[in-house]
């Protein structure tokens, strides 16, 4: 059995930059970025509903909520911020690749040090300003 020789024309219908080894590590590399990204989002999520759901684990000594739900929910939108800004670098990304014309750009790595700096922040402010005396939790009556 003979093996068929492609013709020019079927050279012709081949998009040049489909068989080049460097364009397929670099759609992989994307797509392990934004997974990476993504369990980032998803480990925000979780532990903003660890932090709002912590006092169930103790005796509810406060009728009311407190301040640790509002961590909880920054902690949750950074989550779903993540997770959505994430999506769309990818496909960004993705486009550049096909295009050749993918930059590195700063913008993202910056955005979400400062927001990771403000959440670390919070919860070194809510940490010390709590007090630990259950006792002081108490609201006179």
């Amino acid at each position: 059995m003979q093996l068929l020789k492609p013709t020019e024309e079927d050279k012709e219908k081949k998009k040049p930059g489909r068989l080049n080894p460097s364009r397929i590590r670099d759609h992989l590399a994307n797509e392990r970025t934004y997974l990476a990204w993504m369990r980032t989002g998803i480990a925000l999520l979780g532990f903003g509903v660890v932090i709002v759901r912590l006092r169930a684990f103790q005796v509810p000594l406060i009728p009311r909520p407190g301040n640790g739900w509002k961590l909880g929910l920054v902690f949750s939108l950074v989550g779903l911020i993540t997770v959505w800004l994430s999506t769309g670098h990818y496909f960004a990304v993705r486009r550049d690749i096909e295009e050749d014309t993918y930059e590195p750009t700063d913008r993202w790595v910056l955005l979400f040090s400062l927001a990771v700096m403000i959440l670390g922040a919070g919860v070194i402010y809510f940490v010390f300003t709590t007090s630990l005396d259950p006792s002081s939790l108490l609201i006179p009556e």
